[in-house]
């Protein structure tokens, strides 16, 4: 959503999230295109859409319509068509206490606020995303099945370390143990997605791990390739054809989700459909 945002005209530092009231015609252009691709799942553009986030922007009042109206305008996206909506709750950008300074209990509360927001406005699942400590992802958590969400899907941002085969997120977390912190929290899916070097093939071997230490059905949405700095923004490589041959292999690890995160386009997503509907279990 972040790629397609800049895309449709959204100023570098610009509040996207805001777009679903300001400009909810380029929003639902963008969904529209996803399900057109072939997308079963639409995630809503409600990223920062907290207090905490959109406070700065000077819409801190306007929280619980812009998660409303961001689930609207993805359920309107489907046209009547069988399809889930997904409330998208992303990370606080603060460090909580007693690592940091922010104070969990005001953490909590802009969670609640959210999840509320957005379980009331009839989203089919919350998902968490793009989390690196366990913290503030298990307040999500709570939040969210607090709140009354049908589902609750936890996903982390892992980074490829130098040795080229380890993953963690940027507070430490290994998927092993994230696995088995989400299940144990009452989170109903294990994810993944973005990351530096978290392209479609490191998102089935983190899978892997995930299988190994968690029963939880798993999600995958990883980057489309390793971003490059041109002009001073990072640019992603990778096309659709190239990133969605690897589908097959996250299906083999047991992915029962499969999409894509940053530099993604509707293309990334045609492909990956194309792929799923090819794929028969153990073809090789």
């Amino acid at each position: 959503m972040g790629t397609e945002l800049v895309l449709a005209g959204l100023e570098q530092g610009g509040c996207g999230e805001a777009w679903n009231l300001s400009h909810p015609e380029r929003v639902l252009l963008i969904q529209r295109r996803y399900v057109e691709a072939g997308a079963d799942c639409l995630i809503t553009n409600t990223f920062g859409a907290n207090r905490i986030r959109l406070a700065p922007h000077g819409h801190g009042a306007q929280l619980e319509e812009i998660n409303r109206a961001g689930a609207r305008i993805a359920r309107e996206a489907f046209e009547g068509r069988p399809g889930f909506v997904l409330g998208d709750i992303g990370p606080l950008g603060a460090i909580l206490e007693p690592t940091g300074d922010f104070p969990l209990a005001e953490a909590k509360v802009a969670l609640e606020e959210q999840a509320g927001a957005l379980v009331g406005a009839g989203v089919d699942a919350i998902i968490i995303e793009t989390q690196t400590a366990l913290d503030e992802l298990g307040i999500a958590i709570d939040a969210a099945r607090r709140a009354g969400a049908p589902c609750v899907i936890a996903s982390l941002a892992y980074d490829l370390l130098q040795d080229g085969a380890s993953y963690r997120t940027m507070m430490g977390v290994s998927p092993e143990q994230a696995a088995r912190f989400v299940e144990e929290r009452g989170a109903h899916f294990v994810a993944l997605n973005c990351g530096t070097g978290m392209d479609m093939a490191g998102a089935a071997r983190v899978a892997r791990l995930y299988r190994q230490n968690s029963r939880l059905p798993m999600m995958v949405q990883p980057n489309a390739g390793r971003p490059i700095i041109e002009n001073h923004k990072a640019v992603y490589r990778q096309g659709p054809c190239d990133m969605a041959r690897e589908v097959p292999e996250v299906l083999e690890a047991g992915v029962r989700i499969v999409g894509s995160c940053c530099g993604s386009t509707p293309e990334h997503t045609r492909q990956i459909r194309r792929m799923v509907d090819q794929f028969r279990p153990g073809a090789g």
